[in-house]
């Protein structure tokens, strides 16, 4: 693993991922030091931080050099993804507030569940942790699939986010039937800025802030 250097802010810590990301691969404990290294300072991230009453939200803080998103999820109470994979990309998660819960997947089965409900299967869980301030956790599509929740009806939650590379679709799973959909994903601001609703121009309907909602069929 390369030396990383001491991370005192956020700003110093877009600036190391940047560096970290300018040669490929990716030195997965690299990033995760980096990550682990910096601590959460309200102050500094604030201006990010901006919530929906009725979905968490995906706030762009930095676009770094083209090969990753570095962003914060902001998690009202209970609120939750739904289980969904990355798109062959790196996903690092850091706790900056509140705690959230991950729970883990398997990949369903390689079987036809589009053809007869007779074919799906409830998917499997294989585990789940609390993710408490401070903390760093790694996945990407080799290890499984996930859910991030949080699981408190009384406080909010904020995450900061790195996925590379970057990412615009991803699938959402049901967990009774395994069954898959694509989802796509933006964000609900973009540094500090709210966007403006997105619509896609086949159904004129809003596209997802985030990835996204569940499947129920």
């Amino acid at each position: 693993m390369k030396m990383a250097k001491p991370v005192g802010t956020l700003d110093e810590l877009k600036a190391e991922l940047r560096e970290a990301f300018e040669h490929d691969p990716v030195d997965v404990d690299h990033v995760m030091h980096l990550m682990e290294s910096y601590k959460s300072n309200p102050a500094e991230w604030k201006q990010y931080a901006i919530f929906d009453r009725y979905k968490y939200t995906r706030n762009l803080v930095d676009e770094g050099n083209g090969k990753f998103n570095l962003m914060m999820l902001c998690w009202g109470e209970g609120h939750a993804s739904p289980i969904h994979d990355h798109a062959d990309s790196h996903c690092f998660m850091k706790m900056l507030e509140g705690t959230l819960r991950e729970v883990r997947f398997d990949w369903p089965k390689e079987n036809d569940c589009s053809a007869t409900d007779a074919a799906c299967e409830q998917l499997n869980q294989k585990g789940s942790s609390l993710l408490e301030l401070n903390k760093v956790c790694y996945i990407n599509d080799s290890m499984g699939l996930h859910r991030v929740e949080n699981p408190s009806h009384v406080d909010g939650a904020v995450s900061l986010h790195l996925y590379s590379p970057p990412y615009d679709t991803c699938h959402i799973f049901n967990q009774q039937t395994g069954k898959k959909a694509e989802a796509k994903v933006t964000f609900w601001s973009r540094y500090g800025a709210k966007v403006s609703p997105v619509t896609t121009p086949e159904s004129c309907t809003p596209v997802v802030n985030t990835c996204c909602t569940e499947i129920t069929e």
